[in-house]
């Protein structure tokens, strides 16, 4: 037999093996969609099935099959971080609405996602923060019965500032301190809102643990790709309040779906430089 007939006969009996372990992939991904967009037809694939089918296979086999089926993260903390990655990048109103309900079907609680959007407005701004609640309240209002109450009304005791210095050093340790040291001498007053407001005011809401809280801004740090020094710092952060470096990994890779592979890459190589400043802990 010559080369080209081998090349064939190798094409031919490969075709299938391929061809079923993209099956296995999307319906890996279709079980999981399902879970999370609670549909059995999920609309990603009737939409684009007129103009882009790939597509929508790719986004079931690759985004759920490949990305969200992995074992190193709950259903719950994918949730947190999808959600707070699409609130900070702002760009993609009807794929937030579809993962706030997502993250609502996989057990995080109406309060839970309000605040992963209140907290959105330390790293993405105000005008992210509002628009997610406009999303969120569209949601919310398309699943009559559910229980929603503004949370965490009561201005929480004590002085801002101080209040703020001790939850920086609880979550940020070292990695805080060298920031905020870095800006005293021309920013001071930016300085004190970062301990006031991110710290005082958000961070110290209990709506929230601060794992999940850490998730959340390593996935909007990652995604947003502009801020590579801060994103460090959250990496410190999560490892801080007990998360894992796999989950750091985990959270960063999750983002390939979301705002890329760039912004993944460079969410890497930041992880790298923290977990080699950290050493063998």
């Amino acid at each position: 037999m010559n080369s080209a007939e081998d090349a064939a006969n190798t094409a031919n009996t490969s075709a299938p093996a391929r061809t079923a372990a993209h099956d296995d992939r999307f319906e890996r991904g279709l079980a999981l969609l399902r879970t999370v967009g609670g549909q059995e037809n999920p609309a990603v694939l009737d939409s684009l099935a007129d103009i882009a089918p790939d597509l929508g296979r790719m986004t079931v086999a690759f985004g759920y099959g490949d990305l969200l089926s992995r074992p190193g993260l709950t259903l719950r903390q994918r949730q947190i971080a999808t959600v707070g990655a699409l609130a900070a990048m702002g760009n993609a109103a009807p794929q937030l609405r579809f993962h706030i309900d997502g993250a609502l079907n996989v057990g995080v609680s109406p309060a839970e996602v309000l605040e992963i959007l209140i907290h959105t407005a330390v790293y993405a701004g105000f005008p992210a923060a509002l628009n997610g609640i406009a999303a969120a309240r569209e949601v919310f209002e398309a699943r009559p019965g559910l229980p929603v109450a503004p949370v965490d009304t009561a201005p929480v005791p004590g002085d801002r500032y101080e209040r703020g210095l001790a939850k920086l050093a609880e979550v940020d340790g070292h990695a805080g301190d060298q920031v905020v040291a870095s800006m005293r001498d021309i920013a001071p007053d930016l300085t004190r809102y970062i301990i006031e407001f991110a710290f005082g005011d958000v961070y110290s809401r209990s709506a929230l643990d601060l794992k999940s809280r850490e998730l959340a801004s390593v996935a909007m740090c990652t995604a947003l790709g502009t801020a590579a020094p801060q994103l460090r710092v959250h990496i410190h952060g999560l490892l801080n309040v007990g998360g894992t470096r796999e989950e750091v990994v985990e959270v960063i890779t999750q983002m390939a779906g979301y705002a890329g592979f760039p912004a993944a890459l460079n969410g890497i190589a930041a992880a790298r430089e923290v977990f080699e400043e950290r050493g063998g802990e």
